[in-house]
């Protein structure tokens, strides 16, 4: 079993973008690994279609995507021509063609409870030194929010270069808290514009 924080396995695989070898193709990049059901579904279309309206956004946190089904690679392309006809998008980011569910197995994607073939709608954000850093499972008739995933990704990124963690509900540019780990004087070095303390193990300052 994967946990948060164990290192992502790798695997090779087909792809709508050719052969890969997923540590390989992530290089130094973060990955945002997600799954489908199957093809030529309504919620799965819509969210393809959202990942590829935000390649801006994932790129400027150097971030690539990869989606998964246990469909082939012909149905898949077939899929991606209906996906950026209805959503006015251009699937810019590899499908794996997971036949055998050998990546959907290696990740925990199929719940046996949910069904015994098609995967669940998982998550996972990577990051650069190939560890998970986000697991997120969702059921089948729901649809995720990527927007949320991307605050998660900023989260994770801010808290990766400075010794801050991030409150309920947090966006960009919103106050953050001090790591406890950091003592009262070495929040006055790191953070030089000032910090709240609200109580001992809760003290807020300005992002950084």
């Amino acid at each position: 079993m994967i946990s948060l924080g164990s290192t992502a396995p790798d695997f090779y695989a087909k792809t709508t973008m050719g052969d890969l070898q997923f540590h390989k193709w992530l290089g130094s990049s973060w990955g945002l690994l997600f799954s489908h059901p199957e093809d030529y579904t309504p919620v799965c279309t819509t969210e393809l279609g959202v990942v590829a309206n935000l390649r801006d956004e994932f790129e400027k946190r150097g971030v690539k995507a990869i989606a998964l089904s246990v469909d082939s690679l012909e149905s898949h392309k077939g899929w991606i021509e209906d996906i950026e006809k209805s959503m006015n998008a251009e699937v810019n980011f590899p499908i794996i063609a997971d036949e055998h569910a050998e990546v959907a197995q290696l990740y925990g994607m199929i719940h046996k409870d949910s069904s015994e073939k098609h995967t669940i709608r998982a998550v996972f954000v990577i990051g650069p030194e190939k560890d998970i850093k986000l697991m997120l499972t969702y059921p089948i008739a729901v649809g995720r929010n990527f927007d949320e995933i991307l605050r998660v990704v900023d989260a994770l990124q801010l808290s990766a270069k400075h010794p801050v963690v991030t409150p309920a509900n947090w966006k960009q540019e919103e106050r953050v808290i001090i790591d406890p780990s950091v003592s009262d004087e070495e929040a006055q070095q790191n953070f030089p514009k000032g910090h709240q303390k609200v109580i001992s193990y809760l003290r807020y300052t300005e992002q950084p």
